[in-house]
């Protein structure tokens, strides 16, 4: 098994944000539930946290804010699941509840260890 990460991105700083605070209070109840269905599964390494709206990102040179600034776009959460590929964490992203509401679920899967 190899662990990834889910990184769900949502606007939520435009006026027209997608999803709505409405519709994200909609879909708390349908998220714990995917979240539950997959940590029922054995395959949640790490919960759900919820991360601020800003970030910043720190060059040699400078910091900025970001990464998403410029287009509207912020990391609303992110976890680490346990499945056998990208094939199968994939899978799992794709029951997020917010994807219905233009959310989109980054997958990245964590690289081995350097030796």
């Amino acid at each position: 098994m190899n662990e990834f990460l889910i990184a769900i991105h949502r606007d939520i700083i435009n006026k027209d944000a997608s999803p709505s605070p409405e519709q994200l209070q909609a879909a708390i109840k349908p998220f714990q539930d995917w979240i539950g269905g997959i940590a029922a599964q054995n395959k949640l390494v790490s919960p759900p946290k919820r991360w601020g709206l800003d970030g910043r990102v720190v060059t040699q040179d400078a910091v900025t804010e970001g990464p998403y600034a410029e287009i509207k776009e912020s990391l609303g959460g992110l976890f680490i699941v346990r499945a056998a590929d990208y094939d199968e964490a994939v899978e799992i992203a794709k029951g997020c509840p917010l994807l219905q509401w233009g959310a989109k679920v980054e997958v990245r899967m964590a690289a081995p260890p350097v030796q």
